[in-house]
């Protein structure tokens, strides 16, 4: 399996891609191919947008890659998208399209379009965190047919993962997948529980007239403290908006901003068996 890597929002680092690579030697099934414009930097992204698009449409349309790996997330995606569906050759519609986070915004527009096979994974920047490694392993294994690595709670109905940041601002525009029937799992990082609430709001709004099959609550980490307590947990404001919404609340998911972060790849089951 030949797989290309690019970096649709910020830059990634050659020693970081040094270290992904050395661990991919032990996946012979496995060839990774780092885009060099992983590593530009204009500001805060990975190059400008042109140059970002250019690098996500080279991976995507090349007929000899079997999957699209982005490197990290960021801000950036949302500014690229658009113009990435429209610039989507055949050859795109036959890959995997791998990442979380920001990345989120690029597995929402293409599933929404049909094109390849999203899967919510860990990127090769979490390679920096604590016990890094066994997240790249993860996506590594995962490519050569090892499922060990995905979410457990995947059941018959079909599933997605998202940042709930990335999710909320797809909502309402032509990037926003039909999610009608889907177990919709949710996690977070860094935001104040009254602005997770906020989303939350917004979110189950959109998802509730789609008819989704419920919503599993993932894991959300590094809550800044407030001048003042929110006065409610997360795992409550998620069953509380899920109650108004009419959303069935079916529990937890393993996934998150973090090293223990699982794959979930869009869609059913049944399909993924058989990539």
């Amino acid at each position: 399996m030949r797989v290309r890597l690019c970096a649709p929002s910020t830059p990634f680092t050659r020693d970081d891609a040094a270290r992904v690579a050395a661990l991919a030697v032990d996946y012979p099934g496995v060839t990774l191919d780092f885009h060099p414009q992983c590593f530009a930097v204009q500001g805060h992204f990975a190059g400008a947008d042109a140059e970002r698009l250019s690098a996500l449409l080279d991976c995507a349309n090349d007929p000899a890659c079997d999957a699209v790996w982005f490197a990290r997330g960021g801000y950036g995606a949302v500014r690229i998208a658009e113009a990435a569906l429209a610039g989507l050759a055949p050859a795109a519609r036959d890959k995997l399209y791998l990442g979380y986070s920001d990345a989120g915004t690029l597995l929402g527009a293409f599933y929404r379009a049909g094109v390849g096979r999203p899967i919510h994974a860990p990127m090769p920047a979490d390679i920096r965190r604590v016990g890094g490694d066994a997240a790249v392993r993860r996506v590594l294994g995962w490519l050569t047919g090892d499922r060990s690595g995905e979410e457990g709670a995947i059941g018959p109905a079909p599933v997605a993962a998202f940042n709930l940041m990335t999710l909320a601002m797809l909502v309402g525009t032509p990037l926003m997948p039909d999610l009608a029937g889907h177990v919709v799992m949710i996690e977070e990082v860094a935001e104040y529980l009254y602005a997770i609430d906020r989303l939350l709001f917004h979110v189950t709004a959109a998802l509730a007239p789609m008819g989704i099959a419920g919503i599993r609550l993932g894991r959300v980490s590094d809550v800044p403290e407030n001048d003042r307590p929110f006065g409610m947990e997360i795992d409550a404001m998620v069953r509380d908006w899920c109650d108004r919404r009419g959303i069935a609340f079916l529990g937890g998911a393993d996934i998150g901003h973090d090293a223990a972060n699982k794959i979930v790849p869009f869609g059913l089951a049944e399909r993924a068996q058989g990539q």
